[in-house]
């Protein structure tokens, strides 16, 4: 039942983000904003369960309409600008996917995240694209924000999700004490490896993040063709695999460079009705270093 639910949502989803590939602007914030309402509804990757605490959240504001347009107004133009100069039509998603999951250079900063009973996973950092993703997953992970901390929610083909000292899916803050904006390129894709940042909608960001789990699926790359994308986008999938229903809608700020073995033995671990390991996954720490 859940292929099928995900299969069906692909379909919904693939359609908004048509939108997104076939020019910018504000055709981008359009469809980025349907693509965030369905992740939050749907797919699931948000940073809190209850909408009733958002509702009331919004109802005890105190901002004017006129201060939420000019909030919102900022929100889209600070998750778009780092995409307003690209040219998806015409750009070569293969090369690109090639630098995205090609070992580091020497003197690059990576991540170990170490496992317990599971073993350590690498990864390396995008920060010419998503510097305050980078800076605040780095932070965290020195400060030993991180420790202790489980990959509460894993569904295998999809992704493990992870960074949440509360483990409901609910908790988190970054480094900031509030919530950041979206980090967005066409250059950077939610492939299989991919570190991306969990949220709750558009730029709502704190401290949750999940790792890119899922292989190649013929259906999806049926999905893509049927509805126009470009042609080295579907190939980068074939090679690469990932989420494309999650292309635009998470902010993409890592890839694993090392122990995708570990990714996919905590994806296949025994999970509740919610997703949620019966064994806690727990990250021990988090080292950074030099490549």
């Amino acid at each position: 039942m859940k292929k099928v639910l995900k299969k069906f949502l692909i379909v919904i989803i693939m359609v908004a983000l048509m939108v997104t590939l076939t020019g910018c602007g504000e055709e981008i914030k359009k469809s980025k904003d349907s693509n965030s309402e369905n992740n939050k509804n749907d797919i699931g990757l948000n940073t809190t369960d209850d909408e009733d605490n958002n509702s009331d959240k919004s109802s005890d504001d105190s901002k004017t309409e006129d201060e939420e347009d000019e909030k919102d107004e900022e929100s889209s133009s600070n998750s778009s600008s780092s995409i307003d100069e690209e040219d998806p039509e015409n750009m070569d998603f293969v090369e690109n996917a090639k630098k995205q999951v090609a070992m580091p250079a020497k003197g690059e900063t990576i991540a170990t995240l170490h496992i317990k009973n599971y073993g350590d996973i690498k990864v390396k950092f995008f920060k010419d694209v998503a510097p305050k993703a980078v800076e605040n997953f780095i932070q965290h992970s020195k400060d030993g924000y991180y420790n202790g901390v489980t990959f509460h929610r894993v569904i295998n083909d999809f992704m493990i999700q992870g960074g949440d000292p509360t483990a409901t899916g609910a908790g988190g803050e970054s480094i900031w004490g509030e919530e950041f904006e979206d980090e967005f390129s066409y250059t950077l894709v939610p492939y299989r490896g991919a570190l991306c940042m969990a949220n709750a909608g558009e730029n709502t960001n704190g401290s949750q993040f999940f790792i890119e789990q899922a292989q190649y699926d013929e259906d999806t790359a049926n999905i893509l063709q049927q509805y126009g994308y470009p042609e080295s986008l579907i190939n980068a999938y074939k090679t690469y695999g990932g989420s494309m229903h999650l292309f635009l809608a998470h902010t993409v700020f890592g890839q694993v460079i090392e122990g995708m073995d570990v990714v996919d033995k905590i994806a296949s671990t025994k999970t509740d009705e919610n997703d949620k390991p019966v064994e806690d996954v727990v990250i021990e720490s988090i080292d950074i270093s030099e490549f």
